[in-house]
């Protein structure tokens, strides 16, 4: 008896002592003393270095003006500053568009018939995925549309809007001698009217009537500047273009030059794209003026493109071909090495292999506008 009492009394105690043993493995460490070093902290967010980039969209065409899609990255060099860069990124793939319709709103009232009859055509060029902007300008701009993906909002407001226009008024020309030239003697130079002028009455001697001398009254530098400002903070995986359908006049009396304009298009990565209603040309014909006006100039050098149209139909195919050509670019991108120091502005070329081809594009970039998290 004694016996069994003896290891039922040891069997309890063993049992106890693991039972003890179980439990404080299941409990957290304490503290050996107070002096103990203090949890370690979270780790720190590891340091990102965003690489300025470039952003270069090529349009490229063949001898008959029509765009070339079937190229790829290997087709294409990149020179800044003169030196090769590496193409970081291709694409030839559509991308949506962030355009404002940028409209000369005092346009000669000999256009303004046509211009008005094919407004409505131009939201025919627009996507669901495109957002679309309008501005009116003659010396003063007035934001008509902000920024929507509305396009049936579009077509209503151009239907409903009114293009602004001013009268050729004319004159006589002072200097014209009233009296009608003598039989026999030589005719003098008034006879043989200057381009535009209309004989009143050529039989009886009257003076010339002369068109106007017009001034514009339209400042064009400063509604684009205003146009790229609208579009500077839209997103840069977005074709960002300014849709500029004018006459081509500016009147010189602007807030903003043509350089600091032509700055914020290209710091703002915008192309401009013009249709000028002051001349008719076909399609993938070049003026021998192109590159003269400041409205050609600012879609030359920001990779864009001018369009000219002498009719309703001409414009109305217009719209849809700009549309076109500005989402269908090729998109490349690199991030600049060895560049000149010392200089913000580095102009870009851009080369493709193929022979036969034309390359526009942007002139070059601001390294002030490409900071790290643009």
């Amino acid at each position: 008896m004694t016996r069994r009492l003896t290891f039922l009394v040891a069997a309890l105690l063993a049992f106890a002592s693991a039972a003890a043993l179980a439990q404080s493995q299941d409990q957290p460490a304490q503290p050996a003393t107070a002096q103990q070093s203090p949890p370690a902290a979270a780790a720190s967010p590891p340091i990102v270095v965003r690489t300025p980039v470039v952003i270069v969209p090529v349009t490229v065409k063949d001898t008959k003006g029509q765009l070339v899609g079937d190229l790829a990255q290997g087709d294409f060099r990149i020179l800044a500053d003169n030196v090769e860069q590496k193409v970081v990124t291709f694409s030839s793939d559509p991308v949506p568009l962030s355009a404002v319709i940028l409209l000369d709103n005092d346009l000669d009232q000999r256009v303004v018939s046509r211009v008005q009859k094919s407004l409505t055509a131009i939201s025919a060029g627009f996507g669901p995925s495109d957002e679309v902007a309008m501005i009116a300008y003659d010396d003063l701009q007035e934001t008509v549309s902000d920024f929507s993906y509305n396009n049936d909002a579009l077509f209503t407001l151009l239907t409903r809007f009114e293009v602004g226009s001013h009268n050729r008024t004319i004159y006589t020309d002072p200097a014209m001698p009233t009296g009608a030239p003598t039989a026999g003697t030589t005719p003098p130079p008034w006879s043989e009217p200057p381009p535009g002028a209309v004989p009143v009455n050529p039989n009886g001697g009257t003076r010339l009537v002369l068109p106007q001398r017009f001034k514009a009254s339209v400042a064009l530098n400063d509604a684009v500047f205003t146009a790229s400002q609208m579009l500077r903070d839209r997103g840069r995986d977005r074709r960002k273009i300014i849709f500029l359908v004018s006459d081509e006049a500016d009147s010189g009396n602007n807030t903003h030059s043509f350089d600091e304009t032509l700055r914020s298009l290209l710091a703002s990565d915008v192309s401009v794209f013009s249709i000028s209603v002051a001349h008719s040309i076909p399609i993938g014909k070049k003026l021998l003026q192109k590159g003269a006006l400041e409205v050609q100039r600012y879609a030359t050098e920001t990779g864009g493109d001018t369009y000219y149209a002498g009719n309703q139909i001409d414009l109305e195919r217009l719209y849809s071909a700009l549309t076109e050509q500005a989402r269908n670019q090729y998109t490349l991108t690199f991030s600049p090495k060895e560049v000149a120091k010392g200089q913000d502005f580095h102009p870009i070329e851009v080369r493709v292999e193929r022979p036969g081809l034309s390359v526009e594009t942007r002139e070059g970039y601001y390294e002030s506008a490409i900071a790290p998290g643009r």
